[in-house]
């Protein structure tokens, strides 16, 4: 009985520090844990692959996000922006939010330092910010004329005399709408963009927004999805294994579940590339604890109870 009195006890600083430990360990020393893949970031990944080395293809990306979600979602933007960089995929950057288009900036920035041959407004176009009351204008416009929708790019240039522009006309040429964001994702590109002019739409989010999607995957609205930092992680493992090695990729090869990435070590990938995959470490260590945690609290609250028990039937 003094096993339920000692746990029943135990100074709780004790287990901030063991907590503590367990999310700092696997993010100093990375553990290197595995990365199922799932359906949804496939069909994402196989959706905006199927652009690369097209000249009359680009991937429409929105940073409808806040730096109170960049853990989960800023990989999300890492990872896809290395994507396209890799396989020649032109790309469109816009944002609503103040604080979106910053971190759209940030992401542009990280990415180019291993891409000194990507050029702007040649292999992507930086939309900049607009404000909330022009989205819909915008969006629908688009299906027209994107370069009258937008009109002008980040620092000012009119979108009609850039390079990017040619061949690109309006949806028929976005091979997808990926938003990345921390609220209500993708239902006004659902609407509009996919309702109205059958564009391809796909998301990003937090983890506790994941599931409010599978309706629109489940339906075809949405053809993918990454939810929080496991999608993110799963992304990542995806352009390592796939894009860097420049292999055509297919739906056949995305349904291949028996796939592993043992072609390359994490060790060598540069951390901005594997932050998703290094974080999903420390929260499965996490996990696993918080879970021996209840199980061992539990068995010592029920010997304890026992004990309690005992003494007054004595």
């Amino acid at each position: 009985m003094k096993f339920s009195e000692t746990i029943q006890k135990l100074d709780r600083r004790y287990i901030y520090i063991i907590v503590a430990l367990a999310v700092i360990l696997p993010l100093v020393f990375p553990l290197g844990f595995q990365t199922y893949m799932t359906t949804p970031v496939e069909n994402l990944y196989v959706h905006i692959d199927e652009a690369a080395r097209k000249d009359n293809k680009v991937i429409l990306l929105d940073f409808a996000q806040a730096p109170s979600t960049l853990p989960e979602l800023y990989p999300m933007d890492i990872a896809i922006l290395r994507h396209c960089f890799l396989r020649d995929i032109k790309v469109f950057t816009i944002s609503y939010f103040p604080q979106g288009a910053a971190i759209m900036e940030m992401a542009l920035a990280e990415v180019k330092e291993d891409f000194p041959e990507i050029k702007p407004n040649v292999d992507y176009c930086n939309f900049g910010y607009r404000t909330w009351g022009m989205r819909l204008p915008i969006i629908l416009g688009m299906g027209d004329d994107i370069a009258k929708a937008v009109e002008t790019n980040s620092e000012g240039a009119m979108l009609e005399n850039l390079p990017i522009m040619k061949n690109i006309k309006n949806y028929d040429n976005i091979q997808v709408i990926v938003e990345i964001t921390g609220s209500t994702a993708g239902l006004t590109y659902i609407t509009y963009a996919r309702g109205k002019f059958g564009a391809d739409v796909g998301v990003g989010v937090t983890a506790v927004s994941a599931a409010d999607l599978y309706p629109y995957l489940q339906t075809g609205q949405l053809v993918g999805s990454l939810g929080g930092l496991k999608g993110a992680a799963e992304y990542e493992e995806l352009v390592e294994t796939f894009a860097v090695q420049d292999i055509e990729f297919s739906k056949k090869n995305a349904r291949d579940t028996k796939w592993r990435s043992n072609q390359f070590k994490l060790s060598e990938v540069p951390y901005k590339y594997k932050k998703a995959r290094i974080g999903m470490d420390a929260q499965a260590v996490v996990h696993v604890l918080i879970i021996l945690f209840i199980i061992v609290g539990n068995i010592g609250y029920f010997l304890d109870k026992r004990k309690t028990k005992q003494k007054y039937v004595k």
